[in-house]
């Protein structure tokens, strides 16, 4: 599970085409179902804090979390410029320490994807169930090993912009479900000349039964996964989806 290195400078201005105002409504109204309309709410892989500011704006106590110190400076950068009270931590989601408990875990951007061996992921949800309040709500996306398959896999997508561009490679492996995605990134200095990154990065598909299955076994109770945007069960096609799991086995005091 690698951080952002270069590629964090520019994040943002290759993201723009996520639409991250629909997606955290969304979200909201899948937290507002169940029960949580306030309080405190951590997001997992924060990256640059866009969902945690929207969030935020809704009226959460956020904390963002993410393992990359640079991607965190962008975070704090939006954070200094909306004024929001969010918390951003510099930690892995495989070893993360709260100070307390949560309402509710989110996670977008297909995080759980770059956590690579079922055990750690088992870990992850383990760790999220530990810290939710007694009946708290995880909620998380994933592609699906139909979009490594057939859309990103063996693809190759190049822009060229102004200060900055890229080239993206992926390689996706059907029998290890592991997609590698190399990244070749050209950015802009102040004399003009553009400097050279290389990133690789690895996510792997999961099928459903198995994050069924992990939930269960790290003690939460597994709700429902829908077909991404919707509140449908995913078809066969469907290349993003939504998992809702609730802690269980706390006592309220």
């Amino acid at each position: 599970m690698e951080a952002y290195t270069g590629f964090a400078a520019v994040y943002d201005e290759f993201m723009d085409n996520i639409p991250y105002g629909e997606w955290s409504r969304y979200v909201i109204r899948l937290l507002r179902a169940q029960g949580i309309r306030e309080g405190l709410v951590l997001e997992l892989g924060c990256g640059t804090g866009s969902m945690t500011e929207l969030l935020a704006a809704a009226g959460y106590d956020m904390i963002g979390l993410d393992c990359s110190q640079e991607m965190l400076e962008l975070a704090a950068e939006k954070k200094a410029a909306s004024g929001q009270n969010i918390l951003y931590l510099l930690q892995d989601m495989r070893e993360m320490e709260l100070y307390g408990t949560v309402r509710a875990a989110v996670s977008v951007c297909d995080s759980m994807n770059y956590i690579l061996e079922e055990q750690e992921l088992l870990q992850v949800f383990r760790l999220v169930n530990n810290y939710l309040d007694p009946g708290g709500i995880f909620l998380f996306d994933l592609n699906t090993a139909y979009k490594y398959e057939t859309v990103l896999g063996e693809c190759t997508i190049a822009e060229n912009r102004e200060e900055c561009s890229f080239i993206w490679e992926n390689y996706y492996d059907k029998d290890a479900k592991i997609n590698e995605y190399d990244l070749t990134l050209f950015l802009r200095e102040e004399c003009g000349l553009y400097r050279r990154f290389q990133e690789t990065h690895y996510q792997r598909a999961y099928s459903l039964d198995t994050i069924g299955k992990l939930l269960e076994q790290a003690g939460m109770e597994f709700l429902a996964i829908y077909e991404a945007f919707t509140e449908e069960a995913p078809g066969p096609k469907s290349e993003r989806v939504y998992v809702l799991a609730r802690e269980r086995g706390k006592s309220e005091k």
